[in-house]
């Protein structure tokens, strides 16, 4: 590669497990730079299906997996999931966290949720499960980090300070029960002791591994258009899933990464709240929910579906500087007999635009305009060769090549890690 960045080009659910454990095969080193337990990856691989939401993806081929200081940690989560993989066979000694990640205490959880139900109708759609208070308290300097784990006097004050103002906002603001300082300091002391092993300095593993020629994959746990600074705001996470975010979250200079994958769904899906122009209205929907398995790795919840926005994904090119595309769930398309694909929206002043809009409320009364593609109406699911595609498959391929300038790399077909068709040299790694 040697270092490549793998981003969500959408809204999430985009298959980067999948695509990330292909490529981790030829890798040595894989790497999650952001996000927390909150996104879920599915990855089909020797006929056993493996969700995971807080290990990078590499872990399932046997790869130095890197969790990177921006990353917020649940511990307790992180320590059920290494053992779960474990009592199935997988080998979890090669994962490696960064002391400097950020740590996701009872509160954040506790916090999280109150304020979701306090927000009513307006609430943003959150896991609730403790990510945004997490980053905040980072920000605010009052976060406590993997490391801290590490010196129980450190942990001990720290957890002090930070309940001697979280449960005055519990009791008082959320009228939700306080935390008793003993019982933290128990449970997260007795779980410094079996995080410890895994415990390490993640920036100067990877500069190492780089500078020895070694193959690097970077993955978000996001996407782009849930991005801190960049994304539908504030309908978005608490971090920076885009491709510049692998540089800070990990801690290598920019100059590093040599190329981006960007992986979009051959539709769009969005959980939660938020506006979503290209979405389907009608039975529609429905019937490619169900045929995508459009429900939360995580949660369960349903996810919203809608036609590929391609006005969307020119700018997740933009900002990630995509090299090439990996296009995922073509065979749900198959039972279409036309697709419609979003080339432009319609703003509020009338005028048509092929470019994102730069302000929330011209994106939040966007209307979709849709060129019509003739669909193949067949199964493409056991397809392995890009000439066995039928020619309106391919010429919808072609059609996002052309629309977003960036050339298709991968077509994913299916769930398993075979069921992908290689159009162009995939990064040299697959």
């Amino acid at each position: 590669m040697p270092a490549t960045v793998v981003v969500g080009a959408q809204w999430g659910d985009e298959g980067k497990g999948k695509i990330v454990d292909l490529l981790a095969q030829e890798a040595d080193v894989v790497c999650r730079y952001q996000g927390g337990p909150n996104a879920g990856h599915t990855i089909v691989a020797g006929g056993e299906t493996f969700k995971i939401r807080q290990t990078p993806s590499g872990v399932i081929s046997g790869k130095t997996s890197v969790i990177g200081a921006g990353c917020v940690v649940d511990p307790q989560v992180l320590l059920d999931e290494l053992a779960e993989l474990e009592a199935r066979g997988i080998d979890v000694s090669v994962v490696v966290v960064s002391g400097n990640a950020h740590l996701i205490m009872p509160w954040h959880v506790a916090i999280d949720q109150a304020s979701e139900r306090r927000l009513g109708h307006l609430q943003i759609g959150t896991t609730r499960r403790g990510i945004g208070p997490a980053y905040a308290d980072k920000a605010s300097r009052l976060g406590i980090r993997v490391q801290d784990l590490l010196d129980p006097k450190i942990l001990r004050q720290k957890i002090e300070v930070a309940l001697a103002e979280k449960n005055l906002w519990l009791e008082r603001i959320y009228e939700a029960e306080p935390f008793v300082l003993e019982a933290v300091w128990e449970q997260y002391a007795s779980l410094a002791e079996r995080l410890a092993p895994y415990v390490g300095d993640v920036s100067l593993l990877v500069d190492r591994a780089l500078d020895e020629g070694k193959d690097v994959l970077f993955e978000g746990a996001q996407a782009t258009l849930l991005d801190l600074d960049h994304g539908t705001y504030p309908f978005v996470t608490s971090s920076n899933p885009i491709a510049s975010g692998a540089a800070t979250g990990i801690g290598i200079g920019p100059t590093r990464i040599d190329r981006v994958l960007g992986v979009s769904k051959a539709y769009v899906t969005r959980v939660g709240e938020g506006p979503f122009p290209s979405e389907i209205r009608g039975p529609d929907q429905g019937r490619l929910r169900e045929l995508g398995g459009e429900y939360g790795t995580v949660t369960g919840r349903e996810r919203r579906c809608g036609w590929l926005d391609l006005v969307a994904l020119r700018y997740a090119t933009r900002l990630n500087g995509f090299t090439q595309l990996a296009v995922t769930k073509l065979d749900v398309l198959s039972i279409f007999e036309s697709i419609p694909v979003c080339t432009h929206y319609t703003l509020p002043d009338g005028s048509v635009t092929e470019d994102f809009p730069g302000h929330q409320s011209d994106f939040h009364h966007a209307q979709p305009v849709y060129t019509d593609l003739p669909g193949w109406n067949t199964d493409i699911s056991q397809v392995r060769d890009a000439g066995q595609l039928p020619t309106a498959a391919r010429d919808y391929l072609d059609f996002i090549e052309q629309e977003v300038g960036v050339p298709v790399a991968i077509v994913g077909i299916g769930q398993r890690r075979d069921q992908i068709i290689t159009l162009r040299d995939v990064l040299a790694a697959a």
